[in-house]
């Protein structure tokens, strides 16, 4: 991978309109690749994140919308 490939967990929010906690969930439970730099500091892979958000669109697409309270 690219050095300019890993982002930082607030960029990969702010680029999956996600919310940061939800990026280090993906990043635990291994759906999204990162890596660990310091402490608690993460790195995200650009490329991965984008495929995983175009994946779970795709699914949302399959399943209609959903419904307004």
């Amino acid at each position: 991978m690219a050095k300019d490939d890993w982002i930082t967990t607030a960029e990969a929010a702010e680029i999956s309109g996600y919310h940061i906690v939800t990026v280090r969930k993906l990043l635990l439970s291994g759906e999204v690749k990162g890596r660990k730099v310091w402490g608690q500091q993460w790195q995200v892979s650009r490329a991965n994140l984008l495929a995983h958000v175009r994946k779970v669109e795709k699914l949302g697409a399959k399943r209609g919308p959903k419904r307004q309270a």
